[in-house]
């Protein structure tokens, strides 16, 4: 049911450069109307992006006490690993949910947003 998600940035080179290394991705920037946006790369058929990183002063503001957005990946170990070089810091290793509902871990981006990672595998 996610349509789109924003995720607060202060520093938007920063926070591009973030996670870029840690999904290994590339991020497009867009400017408009007095804000700036990174777009996530859509790995859907719609060729639409699903979320941004956002920088929009006072009405956007980083957050790990917010909503918690999770992040699908092939095995959350190979991103997981790959935070903390980026200048993130990992508050939850990978970590079983259960059998059937698979891996979880979290953890502090270049901004200071909690944000999380689930893989089946």
């Amino acid at each position: 049911m996610v349509t789109w998600f924003e995720i607060p940035v202060i520093n938007m080179d920063r926070a591009k450069a973030f996670y870029e290394k840690v999904f290994d991705i590339e991020i497009g920037i867009h400017k408009m109307d007095g804000l700036q946006m990174g777009w996530f790369p859509n790995k859907n058929q719609s060729g639409i992006a699903t979320g941004s990183l956002i920088h929009a002063g006072e009405h956007y503001k980083p957050s790990e006490n917010g909503v918690l957005i999770y992040f699908s990946c092939e095995n959350l170990a190979n991103e997981i690993g790959r935070v903390e070089a980026a200048g993130g810091k990992v508050v939850s290793n990978k970590k079983q949910i259960s059998p059937e509902n698979g891996y979880m871990g979290y953890f502090i981006d270049s901004e200071g947003n909690r944000i999380a990672l689930h893989s089946q595998k």
